[in-house]
């Protein structure tokens, strides 16, 4: 019964993608954790293949729409790849299975994973709650971008790298920078989002590809096919259905898993 639900997760989490351009990675991790019994630290990868290929077929839909700044999307990526293969080839493998003991309380590696992905999730999930698209963010037209290149490059850099720990894609993070940095539309935003985070998340699983972790490929599979399934119904729903308006319902639902998650690392 687990295991229905968990491939319906996937689906979900493609759907989440193809909506509002991020999200997936928010949704699968505790999926394969809390439904598969996938550890943190294998889950984070498994993470980065499944959303960064589903968001790979979603770029291609967003394309034929003319919805992506490839410009923007070059400048925010190439500090990202560094910042998120680093981290997932040096930073993860160097973290001690037994990080830090507190009298009878011991934090280990899996566990500060899951506690730095709640973090990443509550933050995530505030910026969706109060998040107010402009009216010119909201219409499909592109408008010319205005580089910030420092800034954009930074974000770029940061971004990877903590979503890299994580395995996250970085979607919530990267769209509000494209849109402050960029001056982007809503719409350009989440499809220059997807080409992103296809890119930067497929980069960073090569980093786990040459560790020591054993991957499971016809599972791996599985769940890809339902999170590109899930992607390519999102990209048609968002033709009727306004992200903006499905951001803060989803913030609310990261609130309360980032929440349980965090109080599950410490009961």
């Amino acid at each position: 019964m687990l295991d229905i639900f968990g491939y319906l997760g996937a689906i979900i989490t493609g759907v989440s993608l193809g909506l509002i351009g991020g999200g997936g990675s928010i949704l699968i991790v505790p999926v394969l954790v809390y439904l598969f019994g996938t550890a943190p630290s294998l889950a984070t990868a498994y993470s980065l293949f499944i959303v960064g290929l589903a968001s790979m077929v979603g770029a291609v839909k967003y394309a034929k729409l003319g919805l992506i700044e490839y410009k923007t999307a070059l400048i925010f990526a190439a500090p990202a790849f560094l910042g998120v293969y680093a981290s997932r080839r040096f930073i993860v493998p160097a973290i001690p299975a037994e990080v830090f003991s507190l009298g009878e309380y011991v934090m280990t590696k899996d566990a500060l994973i899951m506690t730095a992905f709640a973090l990443v999730m509550l933050v995530a999930a505030v910026s969706m709650i109060r998040k107010k698209s402009d009216d010119h963010q909201n219409s499909p037209e592109a408008v010319k971008p205005n580089y910030n290149y420092k800034m954009i490059a930074v974000e770029g850099l940061g971004v990877g790298a903590v979503t890299g720990f994580v395995g996250a894609g970085g979607g919530f993070l990267i769209i509000p920078a494209l849109v402050i940095f960029a001056k982007l539309p809503m719409k350009m935003a989440v499809g220059t989002s997807l080409v992103i985070i296809s890119a930067k998340s497929l980069l960073g699983f090569l980093g786990d590809l040459s560790g020591s972790q054993v991957i499971d490929w016809f599972f791996l599979a599985r769940l890809s096919v339902c999170a590109i399934g899930g992607i390519l119904i999102g990209a048609y729903l968002s033709k009727f259905v306004p992200g903006k308006k499905l951001q803060p319902a989803f913030g609310w639902f990261v609130l309360v898993m980032g929440t349980y998650i965090m109080m599950m690392q410490f009961l």
